[in-house]
């Protein structure tokens, strides 16, 4: 549906500017006639134009909502609270969308029902726990919950991702040196034997291979990379193939171990938050899962979700499914039969954020060594590899 952006003055003579989905301009000028602003200007397309220069960060939405929670909280009523977000927005995707957001809550919207409406902004989690909030006459305290347990999935997420960087540094340098090797180094070497006349030896025969296949066969070596990483993205996008790479992930040495402690600590902090917001079980588990990460832990989450729906425990698809370690299922099996679910999960979630840094830690214990090691050995084994000849020449000379 396209988008138009209007600018109305409303009967005390004040602007008003934001933007609307509508077919067309007639119901553009329709919608505004019957919240009593007169039309000054409409244009179309210009809101697109405006998602598409921008992105919104979770820092963002996080800032957004604290702010929203504590206006709410001082009796501020809701469109005038979203017209304040909108003006003093850094951001003009948020600033756009928090426009749109102000539009629809002044047609007769719910504040979920317009926010549904930016899912690039706005998650299913998001959505539910602001409707549960509305229903509940709690919104307030529902964004304030909201805002805390994005803080903390955030700072979970980048510790994961920060225990990747540093391989991923290694290996990138390692790349970049023996490339450098290859292509501009081993050919001095190679006319220097070749001048000599003397019989190479057998690693150096390899290495000087291998430069001689990469200087010529460059484009060959670049698309067979290039392919392999299509076929593996291509693969992960199918469900059995995101399934085979999650599952061989999470039974990765230390790795595995990061990965399963931060989904568990993922599961049980949304679970939690949902429960504790009013969000129905059921609508809670579907919504968790879609924002597991890893497919095997969606499955069990999901296979839990139908056996609470069939009138079983959660903690029995959990354990079934063999990721769950069984300190979570009995913790979360006794959440169930006291009746204090939501607190037991958010427990859970605060012990593996604790977990979680001392398994990142672990990795990158273990990763500095290896990285060392397999410098030295293949950067230290083409160098070796080269004086090799050159050792055999002073002999030969003594």
């Amino acid at each position: 549906m396209p988008q138009f952006t209007y600018t109305a003055r409303s009967m005390n003579g004040e602007l008003k500017s934001a933007t609307i989905d509508a077919p067309n301009r007639d119901e553009v000028i329709k919608q505004l006639k019957q919240q009593r602003l007169n039309v000054v200007k409409i244009d179309e397309g210009t809101a697109t134009k405006k998602k598409r220069g921008g992105r919104i960060k979770m820092r963002d939405i996080v800032i957004f909502t604290r702010q929203f929670s504590t206006m709410i909280n001082a009796g501020l009523p809701l469109v005038q609270a979203l017209d304040i977000l909108a003006t003093q927005s850094e951001n003009p995707a948020l600033k756009d969308v928090t426009r749109q957001v102000v539009f629809d809550v002044e047609s007769g919207n719910t504040v979920a029902d317009a926010l549904r409406k930016h899912p690039s902004a706005f998650t299913d989690l998001y959505v539910n726990m602001v409707a549960a909030g509305e229903a509940g006459g709690i919104l307030d305290t529902i964004l304030m919950r909201l805002a805390v347990f994005m803080e903390k999935n955030d700072a979970l997420v980048r510790k994961v991702k920060g225990a990747m960087i540093y391989p991923g540094v290694i290996m990138s340098v390692a790349a970049i040196a023996i490339t450098v090797l290859l292509v501009f180094v081993i050919p001095t070497f190679q006319t220097m034997f070749a001048s000599a006349g003397i019989a190479l030896p057998l690693p150096t025969r390899i290495v000087i291979g291998m430069s001689h296949f990469l200087k010529t066969y460059w484009y060959v070596v670049a698309g067979a990379l290039f392919g392999v990483f299509i076929m593996v993205k291509r693969y992960y996008a199918t469900a059995n193939g995101k399934l085979q790479i999650d599952r061989t992930l999470l039974k990765a040495p230390v790795l595995g171990d990061v990965l399963r402690k931060s989904a568990v600590s993922r599961f049980t902090r949304t679970l939690g938050t949902l429960i504790s917001s009013g969000v129905s079980i059921l609508d809670g588990l579907e919504i968790t899962a879609k924002t597991a990460g890893n497919r095997v832990i969606q499955d069990a989450i999901m296979e839990s979700r139908a056996s609470i729906a069939g009138g079983e425990t959660i903690a029995a698809p959990l354990k079934k499914s063999a990721v769950f370690p069984p300190m979570v299922i009995s913790m979360i099996a006794v959440g169930e039969q006291t009746g204090g679910l939501d607190e037991m999960l958010s427990k859970i979630a605060d012990f593996y954020d604790e977990e979680v840094d001392a398994a990142v830690s672990g990795l990158l214990a273990l990763m500095e060594p290896v990285m060392i090691v397999f410098l030295g050995v293949v950067v230290g084994g083409m160098v070796v590899a080269m004086y090799l000849p050159i050792f055999d020449m002073v002999n030969a000379a003594g």
